[in-house]
């Protein structure tokens, strides 16, 4: 066939599409994408955050609801009834969720202790998963995590949504390309005001919440009204404080600029100089991480706040990398600013882009989560990439803990049985640490 007779041939099957009666009917009335059968476990503030971001993407069937607290079941149940016509169903335990729907995709928002066992229970019954962060609160669970992942050959993202945000993706930019010169030490902080507070009585756990299954492989402590919701990052058997929480997104961003994979030595010091209140994480915490060709420093003080530290109007919160061609500021509210060593040189600044509420990105975090399913590639915040910003965070409350600085390989603390153990923890009951 030559050129003039395969144009004619082309147009003529292209006319035979636009035409036929059936086919324009099958155009016209064609299958919408098929949606992925979502489920949440853990249905708090942010994990309906998360859910709704989900919702809005318009690729997810909201299969089911999962939550020990049956008051946040229904406020997340009442919130996503605004944004789509689903009727989820309403679980307590998720390992009865996930025989019963299959979901595809499983949300987990739950506080810290059980992301391990949701996520590698979801993992292993077929699901994609997003899992909060910190992914863990040990290290030895973050392994279980990683490996299961990749067992599974499921797709697992996490949370650190400031890995896609404008700013933060532009101001790495800025910084690898060396306009800041070579960095010799950074700087991650969070600064909160505050005061000395107040102890908060136990009490009986609300009627409408399972406590006993609410900590779950943690101790079982009494229930405290500081707790829950929100403030359970605060009782060091559920959460790591301060560092656990916020430290795990700016250490994050450390990672994310160098080529190292980890420090190779941790120490941290800190303690309860102010607080009196009901938790027993530390009000003040400084911790220093010593990579190959730099040092990296956390500190947090949850008092004494102040507007000469403040970043922003409302915060003092990011990372400083201090270079041999000036100071860069890696923010949230505030976008980054770059302050050249030359001070006749303009200092460079970007705004933040963020979503509303709570001024997030999770709407561009969960586009890579879908894109990373539906390709089979591996997604920008990737279950070993939050393992490793985690251990950041959890090896500085380890340093703590011990008193002393801990050397580590990447994997463990060489040479350190009475450190090593910290790496794990012994679970509560029927529940089995993860291998």
């Amino acid at each position: 066939m030559n050129r003039s007779d395969f144009l004619k041939t082309s147009a003529l099957a292209s006319a035979t599409l636009i035409t036929d009666p059936l086919q324009v009917r099958a155009f016209i009335t064609r299958k919408p994408a098929q949606k992925y059968r979502t489920a949440l476990v853990g249905s708090g503030w942010w994990g309906t955050n998360i859910m709704r971001c989900a919702i809005q993407a318009g690729e997810s069937k909201v299969v089911a609801l999962c939550d020990v607290d049956s008051r946040q079941l229904k406020t997340a149940s009442d919130e996503f009834a605004k944004f789509t016509s689903d009727k989820p169903k309403l679980y307590k335990d998720y390992r009865e969720m996930l025989a019963a729907e299959k979901p595809e995709i499983v949300i987990v928002a739950t506080p810290d202790h059980w992301h391990p066992l949701v996520a590698i229970a979801a993992m292993q019954a077929g699901a994609h998963v997003y899992v909060e962060k910190p992914i863990s609160h040990t290290i030895n669970e973050g392994k279980a995590m990683v490996k299961t992942a990749r067992q599974t050959g499921r797709v697992c993202q996490v949370g650190t949504h400031r890995r896609v945000s404008p700013h933060n993706v532009s101001g790495m930019e800025f910084l690898k390309s060396g306009k800041a010169g070579k960095i010799g030490m950074a700087r991650a902080f969070v600064y909160y005001a505050g005061g000395p507070g107040q102890p908060t009585p136990n009490t009986e756990a609300p009627k409408e919440m399972d406590w006993n299954m609410w900590c779950g492989p943690a101790p079982l402590r009494p229930f405290n009204p500081a707790m829950h919701p929100r403030g359970w990052r605060n009782f060091l058997d559920y959460g790591n404080g301060v560092l656990g929480d916020w430290g795990i997104h700016w250490l994050d961003q450390i990672l994310w600029w160098t080529e190292e994979k980890h420090p190779r030595k941790v120490y941290s010091t800190g303690g309860r100089s102010i607080l009196q209140n009901s938790t027993d994480a530390p009000d003040h915490q400084v911790a220093t991480y010593e990579f190959e060709d730099f040092t990296a420093v956390w500190e947090q003080r949850t008092f004494a706040g102040n507007n000469a530290e403040k970043t922003h109007p409302q915060q003092a919160v990011g990372v400083y990398f201090y270079g041999a061609e000036g100071t860069f500021h890696m923010g949230w509210l505030d976008g980054w600013t770059f302050y050249p060593a030359d001070s006749k040189k303009p200092v460079i600044h970007q705004d933040a882009q963020l979503n509303k509420p709570d001024d997030q990105n999770i709407a561009q975090l969960w586009a890579n989560f879908l894109d990373s399913i539906k390709n089979n590639k591996t997604p920008v915040c990737d279950i070993e990439i939050g393992h490793r910003s985690t251990n950041m965070a959890l090896l500085g409350m380890l340093s703590m803990k011990l008193g002393r600085s801990v050397e580590w390989d990447g994997s463990q603390i060489p040479n350190d049985p009475e450190a090593n153990k910290l790496l794990g923890r012994a679970y509560r009951g029927e529940w089995q640490y993860p291998v």
